[in-house]
């Protein structure tokens, strides 16, 4: 009992390092859309990391400034290689709550995706343990896979 009680506490104090992105593929479209979930200080920590001003860029306020440096980092940080051709990604929207940042990118890309590799490193120069979470959808293909500052990307063969 006193075991379950003390892990219990643990886990609830014990920092998580975790990111979860999830892409699909819009034929119609010829474009892949990402949905990326990350915490906000962790992403605060991240993008001075990368070189981004937080005395300059007030992420309090969600103006134009914030979402061209928030798409800047974005591109930095994630992409989606499709046969050898890296998609840059147009941020659709940003919000922040309670500590948690979401936001939906458009990479315009091709019609025949063959080879699609997906490359993400947020946060894995901060934590030894950074776990960023993919869901990858390509037509009738789908799988989730998980990278680490040690895997920071995967690449999948559609034909």
């Amino acid at each position: 009992m006193l075991k379950t009680a003390f892990f219990s506490i643990w886990l609830i104090f014990h920092p998580v390092h975790v990111s979860v992105t999830s892409i699909e593929y819009a034929p119609e479209k010829s474009m892949f859309t990402a949905y990326v979930k990350l915490y906000f200080d962790d992403f605060l920590l991240d993008y001075k990391l990368s070189g981004g001003d937080t005395e300059r860029v007030n992420f309090n306020v969600i103006d134009k400034v914030v979402l061209n440096e928030t798409e800047k980092y974005l591109n930095k940080r994630f992409s989606i290689i499709v046969n050898n051709d890296v998609l840059k990604g147009k941020l659709k929207d940003l919000k922040i709550e309670e500590n948690e940042m979401s936001m939906n990118l458009e990479l315009p890309g091709t019609e025949k995706p063959d080879e699609v590799t997906v490359s993400c490193t947020f946060m894995t120069g901060l934590y030894a343990d950074q776990s960023n979470m993919v869901i990858i959808k390509v037509k009738e293909f789908e799988e989730g896979f998980k990278l680490t500052p040690e895997k920071t990307q995967q690449t999948y063969k559609l034909k």
